[in-house]
């Protein structure tokens, strides 16, 4: 594709530079990622791309927030108890991180600020205040989920988006308790798995809140 000349008009916007980040990012990974090769897909000079976004950082932060953005879109659909939205929220996070595999580690790493990202936490915790539950539990929740979520999407997705990722075998010579256990852990990865284990991360908040004295 030939590259317009610096300085020319190329019917650039920012949601425009965004999206072909995320599809290149999605098609090669993170690691083939640059400015010169977005460019190269948008038929743009680089020069032109950072008028709009300042620097390779500023491009990472806006593949996080157009791919937050999707979630957020369905925003409608959420429910209302605290519980709900965080169980809403997870499920979406997780779909869109199956869907965008390589750019989980960006959700895991970099500071999300976005409007996408602060309107979901915004949404969770009003419903969190709504029913009552103590300022501390609720200023620790958004960090308690979203550890949760990207340290578990980063081990699940770690070798793409194979929806059918398995725990590597175990040695029951060397680890009898653990191989005890692996039947345990065959559905590693999947919704139902998730479901458990987020269940888990709900149990504790709950019950933090009940012994910080929850009215």
């Amino acid at each position: 594709m030939a590259k317009r000349a610096q300085g020319t008009s190329a019917g650039l916007t920012r949601e425009r530079i965004a999206g072909a980040a995320v599809a290149l990012v999605d098609r090669d990974g993170l690691e083939r990622f640059g400015v010169r090769r977005l460019a190269d897909e948008l038929g743009v000079d680089p020069m032109s791309i950072y008028n709009h976004i300042k620097g390779k950082a500023g491009l990472l932060d806006a593949v996080s927030e157009a791919v937050l953005a999707e979630m957020s879109a369905e925003a409608d659909e959420a429910p209302d108890t605290w519980e709900e939205i965080a169980r809403w929220t997870a499920h979406r996070y997780r779909t869109i991180a199956y869907r965008h595999p390589h750019v989980v580690p960006l959700l895991a790493t970099r500071p999300q600020i976005s409007p996408p990202a602060l309107a979901a936490l915004e949404r969770l915790v009003i419903a969190m205040r709504a029913d009552g539950l103590p300022d501390r539990v609720i200023s620790d929740t958004p960090m308690i989920l979203f550890g949760f979520l990207n340290g578990y999407l980063l081990a699940v997705l770690s070798g793409g988006n194979d929806a059918t990722a398995t725990v590597p075998a175990i040695d029951p010579e060397l680890y009898p308790a653990l191989a005890a256990h692996a039947p345990e852990m065959a559905d590693f990865g999947s919704v139902t798995e998730f479901d458990r284990t987020f269940d888990t991360i709900l149990g504790g908040i709950r019950e933090r809140a009940a012994g910080l004295g929850r009215p």
